[in-house]
């Protein structure tokens, strides 16, 4: 009787044994799509010439269709990844600054030593964007996906090959060099991708667009310095009724989106604020990178953020930064991609020796420098 209960014992601490370990496993990250048709569309003219910002150039045509996500990468999302590649973080995926509240951190939490980190995001802010990413965090991001999700050291298998091949790149010369690979199943959007998802109309192969990727031309409404919805001067609560044409940003030179702790909202939650297409936040909360290359120094970001007005969610403006730069403003959605043959129709934006300091309450102002 002894020998079975001793025997039923080691069982059931096994059974234990196991489960924390399928627990602690990272968990599979589920990347909600919209399809984005009309292959053949026609482009417009972005940039300065149309009294928008960065060089000029006609974007949105794009010949084939594809999937691109519903919603930007999430802190939670982001949290499993890093579980799953970064227990040494090779390649620093992991910002401390994520953790920093003085910089509208996403409150990704780092513990343990180099080999054996383990990574948690608190619960109210892991539906709300990640920030403090670079365009190179979000190529391995990308890589990860189109490699199945797979755990191990960040290496060929799991975040330096795949949709892009970066093998150890990290300063920003050598993420310049870096372009998206024929077989690429997941990557960061081409700057025509993310345009067309944000703001063509979704009515057939035509050069249609809206101003503004909340399907208007009407500046989207905002959370104002009460804490009241701009058009209706209703208090705003998270989870809300969204009146229509709105979005995470500073319309009134206060404060800074939603306020205090947050700032951003929770992906979505502008619900009746989407694209023709499906897409929600691709204006405001933060900016998201794309694939182009603005200059030898610059990787494209569009969609404006928490902190600046209406302006800078604006179809005419094409925005960028160093790629291995990551911010407090700075996200990314991803597409996944069609068949090879139709990869490799992609273009990668135009080049412009324009150069510019960022508005942030780090980088002091917007603008062009000589």
């Amino acid at each position: 009787m002894g020998t079975n209960r001793s025997s039923i014992a080691s069982l059931v601490l096994a059974a234990l044994v196991f489960a924390s370990l399928v627990s602690a496993a990272p968990a599979a990250v589920n990347i909600e799509t919209v399809s984005v048709g009309n292959t053949g569309n026609t482009g417009e003219l972005s940039g300065s010439g149309v009294g928008g910002y960065g060089p000029d150039r006609i974007s949105g045509a794009v010949n084939y269709t594809y999937n691109i996500g519903r919603y930007g990468v999430t802190a939670g999302q982001y949290t499993e990844f890093l579980n799953a590649v970064a227990a040494s973080d090779t390649y620093g995926l992991y910002d401390s600054d994520m953790m920093d509240i003085d910089f509208y951190a996403c409150q990704i939490n780092r513990s343990g030593s180099s080999g054996s980190y383990s990574y948690s995001v608190a619960s109210e802010w892991a539906n709300r964007p990640v920030n403090y990413v670079s365009w190179g965090d979000a190529a391995r991001f990308a890589n990860w996906l189109h490699n199945g999700q797979p755990t191990g050291p960040q290496g060929l298998t799991t975040t330096e090959d795949g949709a892009y091949y970066l093998n150890g790149a990290t300063t920003g010369a050598q993420l310049q060099a870096v372009s998206r690979k024929p077989n690429a199943t997941w990557a960061i959007p081409s700057e025509d991708e993310w345009y067309k998802a944000a703001y063509h109309k979704n009515d057939g192969d035509t050069g249609n667009y809206y101003d503004y990727p909340t399907s208007s031309n009407a500046v989207p409404g905002y959370v104002n310095d009460s804490g009241n919805l701009s058009g209706t001067g209703e208090p705003f609560t998270e989870g809300g009724t969204d009146p229509g044409n709105y979005a995470t940003h500073d319309g009134d030179a206060g404060t800074n989106g939603i306020g205090n702790p947050y700032y951003c909202t929770e992906v979505g939650e502008w619900e009746n604020s989407e694209s023709p297409y499906g897409t929600f936040d691709q204006g405001g909360n933060i900016y998201e990178w794309n694939e182009a290359i603005i200059s030898d120094d610059y990787r494209g970001l569009r969609g404006g953020a928490y902190y600046d007005d209406g302006f800078w969610m604006s179809a005419s403006v094409r925005d960028y930064d160093i790629p291995d730069a990551g911010d407090f403003d700075f996200g990314f959605r991803v597409v996944e991609v069609p068949e090879p043959a139709s990869v490799s129709l992609l273009a990668l934006g135009g080049f412009s020796l324009l150069r510019r300091k960022r508005k942030s309450c780090k980088h002091g102002f917007r603008g062009f420098t000589g």
